[in-house]
């Protein structure tokens, strides 16, 4: 081998800080957009067990035609007796607690209520006429434009 003949053998430091410099900025990029779906996950598994909720409160009103009695120790309000109080069920973390917020002879409405990791996404909430409502904004109460699930 001569002088002008080198062989490569490796990246050299600059290409080795560069590929870094790509990897972070790409991270950076996709990190929050992540986590945003991971919140949206939650949520969706959160709106599937207020549905589950919901068919359990109006099977207790065919049994005893009425909604109330269907929280703690026959309660009509708090969480439910009837159905599993947090999401995920099962054990774990729970990102959102379920519970029966209002409870009368003829309507309910139930709510889950984001906790731990969640927390700050607002409340979800089903009465008995199917209406679905997301305090988007997290003031704790329902405002014009959320009367929908839906983002």
């Amino acid at each position: 081998m001569g002088l002008g003949c080198r062989a490569s053998r490796g990246f050299t430091l600059i290409e080795m800080m560069i590929v870094v410099a790509i990897v972070g900025i790409l991270a950076a990029v996709a990190y929050p957009s992540y986590q945003e779906h991971v919140k949206a996950s939650r949520r969706a598994e959160a709106q599937s067990a207020l549905m589950g909720l919901a068919a359990a409160m109006e099977r207790h009103f065919t049994a005893n035609n009425t909604y109330k009695g269907a929280g703690p120790s026959g309660g009509d309000t708090g969480a439910p007796s009837i159905y599993y109080d947090q999401v995920p069920d099962g054990g774990g973390t729970a990102y959102y607690n379920l519970t029966i917020a209002n409870a009368s002879d003829s309507a309910f409405v139930v709510q889950a209520t984001p906790v731990n990791a969640q927390a700050g996404d607002g409340f979800l909430d089903i009465n008995n006429q199917g209406i679905r409502r997301w305090d988007r904004d997290d003031d704790g109460s329902i405002g014009t434009g959320e009367t929908s699930w839906k983002k």
